[in-house]
């Protein structure tokens, strides 16, 4: 087992601390809302990401911003976050970097030298859970009209197309 501190010949106890009590790590900010027409809250997250970053004395780095689905694990902007150097992620809530596997993901990312940082955490369970099904049912609904609308489309273009036949 290693040893945090050490005698010197003179006596004296030197303590050597495992983690530097004042690491500089970069510092980035995620905030996602789902729908254009939430793009205030997306302005409220970074303020309210801000103002605990300079209340903790940490510099930021950088701000990502994304509209986007929790439930679309290919955003644009949260791939460019993770392809940075590790560092501080912090986010407002656990949903806005994503709506389910949180707790896959904060240990693969602490695991890979990154720390995850979610202002409020005190989010009640029930709401989560909530808000967890109706995101379930929006997306699967999405998709389900999306296959219905490019099914049609296609049916619409393929009767446009003349049957032409060889002779």
């Amino acid at each position: 087992m290693p040893c945090p501190w050490y005698r010197t010949p003179s006596g004296s106890i030197i303590v050597t601390p495992d983690k530097i009590i004042n690491e500089v790590l970069p510092t980035y900010i995620y905030s996602r809302v789902s729908s254009h027409n939430k793009q205030g809250d997306l302005i409220t997250q970074i303020e309210l990401c801000e103002t605990f970053c300079i209340s903790k004395g940490w510099e930021i780095t950088k701000i990502f911003k994304e509209i986007a689905s929790g439930m679309n694990d290919s955003r644009k902007q949260l791939l460019k976050l993770f392809s940075m150097p590790p560092g501080r992620l912090v986010v407002s809530y656990k949903d806005r970097l994503t709506r389910f596997g949180f707790n896959y993901l904060e240990t693969l990312l602490t695991k890979m030298g990154w720390e995850i940082v979610v202002i409020h955490r005190d989010k009640e369970e029930k709401d989560d859970l909530m808000q967890d099904l109706v995101a379930i049912i929006t997306s699967f609904c999405c998709r389900l009209y999306g296959l219905r609308r490019g099914h049609k489309k296609a049916k619409e273009i393929k009767e446009q197309i003349p049957d032409e036949t060889c002779s």
